[in-house]
């Protein structure tokens, strides 16, 4: 033992030995509940907020104590077990209200932060685009609004008007009118924003290309995916809300483009005020034509539940719950051959894919594609040669053609979707257009060109009336 200036005996530390490094910030975890509460998802928020965890308490309770999170008992115990583990930081797996956290921070003598406020640092140190950063400030000053604390009690009263009449404006006042200030310029420039992304989604929609938005619980891999069916390089990393910024990009399936947008990751407890700030984001997995429900398959049987749970209640919330979608159970690579059976029994119709390795994204290619098969209007087109845009605006929206040269044109038989078919009905022959209507032919497509029922189950329309659990599988 050597002795250190302070005159405490230190260790002797041998040669080439490096100091254990020390976590700046180490959280005790709490949390309370009817049942057992499970504190595995705020270990794993803390670890991407760059928090140690040394510590952990939970009590089973009917409700969270409305004053203090925890009764007076455990209080005491959860003091003597926070001195023990030198934790300089407690970490609630709910959102408290104000007083309880004012209330807690007084009886253990620790900074307390609740679930929402690490979420919110972490949105705050991954936002990287400039509505991004809009988004979290505004989702901040929203939670932090209701906190705010008096911490200039000398400065009591300020501006009392001429000369000292009137009770003036207290500093806390202030600070919150500023705060509220801030809250409407931000709303403001997000309307903005707002604006310029519709006239990015119209732009999309005029090119006619069928949109897929990949929803999902966080860190189940959706970025990855992305980039295997695309080729993009979007960054990837094994943390929580690594994507904010919705990402799009363009594919093929059988010569026709499709587009893939990547949207933030949800999660258990998603506080409102991101599912507001962030509403523009998400709105991309409202006006999708398919929402790709990515879900983490090597996740234990109740915490997948829980994800495909809150994946819907978020979904719910934004108003894209009855959007078609199918169910892509991913990262089967990191489970064995029985726990796959038991998800195929579980999930018949959910498509089991590894965007790591590519098991199965043909499989998830071709499911795509037949999805937007359906709603597919077969037309039959006299393209004149003087028409060459056309004709490649055709190609982008169609994919593969029959074509045939004559004097008049090329005669073109296509599939187009609906929503096109009106851009080429002067092109049309033998009442194909928009509004035509044929025989049903051998592909069993009634008269209107639409299929009644196709073989994955979906309607004419492109939706069917199941749940994610109950998407088709390998393509229907």
């Amino acid at each position: 033992m050597d002795r250190g200036r302070n005159g405490r005996n230190l260790e002797t530390r041998h040669a080439g030995q490096a100091p254990k490094p020390r976590a700046r910030q180490r959280a005790f975890c709490i949390a309370a509940g009817p049942e057992e509460p499970h504190l595995s998802e705020l270990r794993e928020l803390l670890r991407t907020a760059g928090v140690a965890v040394v510590g952990e308490m939970t009590q089973r309770r009917p409700a969270p104590d409305p004053d203090r999170y925890f009764g007076k008992g455990k209080l005491a115990e959860l003091k003597r077990a926070i001195e023990e583990s030198d934790a300089n930081l407690v970490a609630c797996d709910d959102e408290l209200l104000p007083r309880q956290e004012r209330n807690l921070e007084q009886a253990v003598g620790l900074p307390v932060i609740d679930r929402t406020a690490v979420i919110l640092d972490i949105f705050a140190d991954h936002a990287g685009s400039a509505e991004g950063k809009l988004q979290v400030e505004l989702a901040q000053l929203e939670y932090y609004l209701a906190r705010m604390r008096g911490l200039w009690t000398h400065l009591e009263r300020l501006g009392a008007g001429i000369g000292t009449r009137g009770p003036g404006e207290s500093q806390i006042e202030t600070d919150r009118r500023l705060a509220r200030d801030r809250i409407a310029a931000l709303r403001r420039r997000l309307e903005d924003t707002k604006g310029t992304r519709r006239v990015m989604r119209s732009e999309r929609e005029r090119a006619g290309l069928p949109t897929v938005a990949l929803a999902g619980y966080t860190n189940a891999g959706k970025s990855t995916l992305l980039n295997a069916l695309t080729g993009a390089e979007v960054g990837v990393r094994d943390r929580l809300f690594h994507t904010l910024d919705p990402t799009t990009r363009s594919f093929e399936i059988d010569g026709r483009s499709y587009l893939m947008t990547d949207t933030v990751g949800f999660i258990r407890k998603l506080p409102h005020q991101l599912v507001e700030a962030f509403g523009a984001t998400l709105e991309e997995a409202l006006e999708a034509d398919l929402l790709l429900h990515v879900a983490d398959a090597s996740a234990p049987e109740e915490d997948l539940t829980e994800m495909l749970e809150a994946v819907e209640e978020v979904l719910a919330e934004i108003g894209a719950a009855d959007r078609p979608r199918l169910l892509a159970l991913n990262k089967i690579d990191l489970i064995d051959p029985e726990r796959r059976r038991e998800l195929s029994f579980r999930f018949p119709r959910a498509l089991q894919v590894s965007a790591e390795t590519g098991e199965g994204l043909e499989a998830l290619r071709e499911a795509i594609g037949s999805r937007f098969l359906a709603t597919l209007r077969p037309m039959e087109l006299l393209m004149p040669y003087d028409e060459g845009g056309r004709m490649s605006e055709l190609h982008e929206v169609a994919g593969e053609m029959e074509r045939e040269h004559t004097p008049e044109g090329v005669k073109v038989r296509v599939r187009v979707p609906s929503f096109a078919a009106a851009r080429f009905e002067r092109f049309a022959v033998d009442g194909t257009g928009a509004n035509g209507r044929r025989g049903a032919g051998a592909d069993g497509t009634s008269a209107d060109g639409q299929d009644d029922a196709t073989a994955d189950g979906t309607s004419a329309d492109g939706q069917d009336d199941t749940t994610a659990e109950d998407t088709p599988a390998n393509g229907g």
